[in-house]
């Protein structure tokens, strides 16, 4: 039951905590009261906002880059090469993913992605990051007890497989590329982005499996 973790790096962000809540997180949630009390914005149109970018539209994005890497193998190639380039060739660019390093899962190996100094999360490519992904517990103990971790997620994986919890940080975020489930041989590239979720992006999840819809 061994787990490899990579070199943590300096951040250059603002780190203090503020009770898990970072300072562009309590600067967001004060303005976002200031414009409710004025009734310039609606909260619950606000919320399903949100919901739509950190779960729907922007998970999106990286599900076609692993649909494409699962679907051709020169493309899976280049994006372990080089994933900047790679995703950006399908139009997934901007701030928070200039620098992408995609990471692939195997039988043998299974890749876990925190930032543990903060919430350094590749947007570009994956939306906004979920709130358990920014808070304390998880950027530990992720560290601490990947396998846990995983277990928490509903993520048992067999005991000669390797986990290895990789640190992202300002210069450097990563995508994990899941294993391609068995049973989707045949499907198309949507059908395929459908088998894959924002978690098994992270690697707090799995591919779905083909002909499931949950």
């Amino acid at each position: 039951m061994s787990h490899d973790h990579d070199h943590l790096h300096d951040h250059d962000h603002d780190h203090d905590d503020h009770s898990e809540l970072g300072e562009m997180d309590l600067r967001v949630r004060a303005l976002e009261t200031v414009l409710t009390e004025k009734g310039y914005i609606d909260p619950a149109a606000l919320d399903v906002l949100i919901d739509t970018y950190q779960t729907r539209i922007g998970p999106r994005n990286g599900a076609r880059v692993v649909a494409r890497a699962w679907a051709d193998p020169a493309f899976a190639d280049w994006l372990l090469r080089d994933a900047s380039a790679a995703i950006a060739a399908l139009g997934y660019t901007g701030r928070q993913g200039e620098t992408m390093v995609a990471l692939a899962n195997t039988p043998t190996l299974h890749h876990l992605v925190v930032c543990t100094l903060c919430s350094c999360y590749p947007w570009p490519v994956l939306g906004l990051p979920p709130t358990w992904y920014k808070s304390a517990p998880y950027r530990s103990r992720a560290v601490r007890d990947p396998r846990g971790v995983l277990a928490e997620f509903g993520v048992v994986l067999p005991a000669g497989t390797q986990v290895r919890v990789c640190d992202s940080t300002a210069e450097v975020r990563y995508l994990v590329i899941p294993q391609r489930p068995a049973g989707s041989e045949g499907l198309d590239e949507d059908a395929l982005a459908a088998l894959v979720t924002r978690d098994s992006m992270i690697g707090t999840g799995l591919a779905r499996v083909a002909g499931s819809r949950s």
